[in-house]
């Protein structure tokens, strides 16, 4: 049974990779042709693709001799040249395909060729990755490829400007995070004129680490808040109180772990909840010099309350976030990365100095 399913889930693929196999084959077979070309013939082959185009000629007619094109210029521009099993992996990238391939295999050397084929329609091309950090090094590593050939490349970065952003997505290749992408993409839908959108389209990209991104990232969603800071000091009465509340921390099945007898508030670590008792709301109140919590009209003073419960009794120090340079960072609970530039939502801000979890 096992094994009749796993045919039909690979049913077509050997018919695929002899495709592709063909397809590597005329690649090689232009690849000498190629290298007898000097540098100014090789990058004015980029010009001749843009009119062929023009013509009326597709990517896919392109494909070969664009592939053969980006693997001399690797070689010239940077000493690396694309094995045939990695121009197998890129032609897999073009047709929108995911490719599997181990650290060291070289994913960012192979991204270049598909990256370079759809970037001649000049719509712009967008490489995502998991972090700032990757994003400017693979700009930088792999931008002598393209720039060989004639194209631009940019990075973009958390701390960058309106101005710096818009001329980075002008770039007809841009490197980037999920989130610089995904923020952006928002922040453009609720741009007051179209002159301050700084994307312009969403022709085609390449995902790196496609199942952290599209999998584990994907379930926290992109949420765009106003600023926080001027309520800095209520968050922090609330943070004070907090910590004078003793709690009841549910474990399991009902089971709790704590000092017997009362308690302010109950913890469910399985659930991700905090809950307040009406002793618990009741001293809350005497801190604060508050008659009735729930008074206020606009409920913040309650939802200043629960993230004040949920920071000291779900956020651990050092696992959950991290204070660095006086900020709270958000740890990535799945790769273990620091999420530069996210904030917890509903109110608990990332400059918060709370002691939650220690």
């Amino acid at each position: 049974m096992f094994e009749f399913v796993d045919k039909v889930l690979r049913f077509g693929e050997g018919k695929k990779l002899k495709q592709i196999a063909g397809l590597v084959s005329v690649v090689a077979e232009l690849e000498p042709e190629t290298q007898r070309l000097s540098d100014e013939a090789l990058r004015g082959k980029t010009v001749e693709f843009r009119d062929r185009i023009a013509q009326g000629e597709t990517l896919d007619e392109l494909l070969p001799e664009a592939f053969a094109a980006v693997r001399e210029a690797a070689r010239r521009a940077t000493g690396m040249r694309p094995f045939d099993v990695q121009v197998m992996g890129a032609m897999a990238l073009h047709q929108g395909a995911i490719a599997e391939m181990k650290t060291g295999e070289g994913k960012t050397l192979v991204a270049t060729l598909p990256v370079y084929l759809n970037a001649l329609l000049g719509r712009g091309v967008h490489v995502v990755t998991v972090n700032d950090y990757l994003a400017s090094r693979d700009a930088e590593w792999m931008g002598p490829v393209y720039e060989f050939m004639g194209l631009t490349v940019a990075a973009l970065q958390n701390n960058m400007s309106s101005e710096d952003r818009r001329a980075a997505y002008a770039a007809d290749v841009t490197y980037g995070t999920n989130t610089e992408f995904g923020f952006d993409y928002l922040r453009d839908n609720m741009a007051l004129a179209l002159d301050h959108r700084v994307q312009r389209g969403h022709y085609y990209c390449i995902v790196d680490e496609v199942d952290s991104i599209l999998v584990d990232e994907a379930r926290t969603p992109l949420i765009i808040s106003g600023p926080g800071e001027h309520a800095a000091k209520t968050y922090y009465d609330f943070a004070r109180v907090a910590r004078q509340l003793k709690a009841r921390v549910v474990v399991g099945s009902g089971d709790a772990s704590g000092d017997g007898g009362g308690y302010d508030y109950e913890v469910d670590e399985k659930k991700k909840t905090v809950a307040i008792s009406e002793e618990g709301l009741a001293r809350v109140e005497h801190l604060l010099g508050v008659d009735n919590l729930y008074e206020d009209q606009g409920g913040q003073l309650v939802n200043h309350l629960m993230q004040a419960l949920r920071a000291q009794g779900l956020f651990k120090r050092d696992v959950d976030y991290l204070l660095q340079d006086g900020e709270v960072k958000i740890i990535d609970e799945f790769t273990g990365r620091i999420l530069e530039g996210r904030r917890y939502s509903e109110g608990a801000p990332s400059g918060h100095r709370g002691q939650g979890g220690g």
